[in-house]
């Protein structure tokens, strides 16, 4: 376990104690463009990091991870926004996993209409604008997008004009390996054990710039995320490692 909680050199971060149970938001919401936004950070960053949740919208554990991104690296902090994608309609936590023929019906319904990636990846670059506008600080992005998320990522990073110069994927959802051939910006994929690793390693094949793919194989889909079990330790010690790795990563490649 202790290879696997220092398995990064470098000492980029310092990350407050992770927090299992009431966790208090360090940010506040803001309206932006016409969407719900959890912003975090020092206001007046040049570096900002869009994060796109998962299915199950603001969780703590998510604006826990916001936090963390923040403000960790002394070095290189970052402005986070958080919009509500879903407008107040997320997925209910109890339809995962779906391990019945109701919650299967449930999660499919909510992909094909409030939740259909492509719907919300066609936000992204107009929501990254309106939030420049409000934040003229601003002058390089990444994103972070998880489970779902992580699709969202991939569909817009695979675009020739994104706005965003660093990315990364945390256990991510309907991993498409053709669309990392369309890559060229640094990518982080952080996968769990339920992932289906041939689909990680094909995708990891086909990325053609800087990355740093790892699989957590001990740890379940969502656990960066709102189905973090931050009460194990052991899941607690990777939520902090994942988090350390991305800001690693984005402090190498911002």
């Amino acid at each position: 376990m202790a290879q696997a909680m220092h398995g990064h050199s470098a000492a980029c971060c310092s990350i407050p104690p992770i927090i299992s149970k009431g966790y208090e938001p360090k940010g506040k919401y803001e309206t932006i463009g016409g969407l719900k936004t959890y912003v975090t950070g020092p206001a007046n960053a040049s570096k900002a990091i869009l994060y796109i949740y998962d299915i199950f919208g603001f969780f703590p554990q998510s604006l826990q991870g916001a936090d963390i991104l923040s403000t960790s690296d002394k070095d290189n902090q970052y402005q986070v926004f958080m919009p509500d994608w879903l407008e107040g309609n997320p997925a209910d936590i109890s339809w995962y996993p779906p391990d019945t023929e109701e919650k299967g019906k449930l999660l499919g319904n909510f992909f094909q209409t409030v939740g259909a990636p492509p719907k919300t990846a066609a936000r992204v670059p107009g929501a990254v604008k309106e939030i420049e506008a409000k934040y003229s600080s601003i002058k390089t992005w990444a994103v972070v997008g998880f489970c779902w998320g992580g699709k969202i990522v991939s569909l817009n990073v695979s675009k020739s004009d994104t706005p965003f110069k660093a990315a990364a994927e945390c256990h991510p959802a309907m991993i498409d390996p053709s669309e990392a051939l369309e890559i060229k910006i640094p990518l982080a994929m952080l996968a769990s054990g339920d992932e289906p690793a041939e689909d990680v390693k094909k995708f990891e094949a086909n990325l053609k710039g800087e990355k740093h793919v790892e699989i957590f194989s001990d740890q379940i889909h969502g656990w960066m995320a709102a189905r973090s079990n931050l009460d194990d330790a052991r899941v607690k010690s990777e939520y902090e490692r994942g988090y350390k790795t991305l800001l690693e990563f984005y402090a190498k490649h911002l």
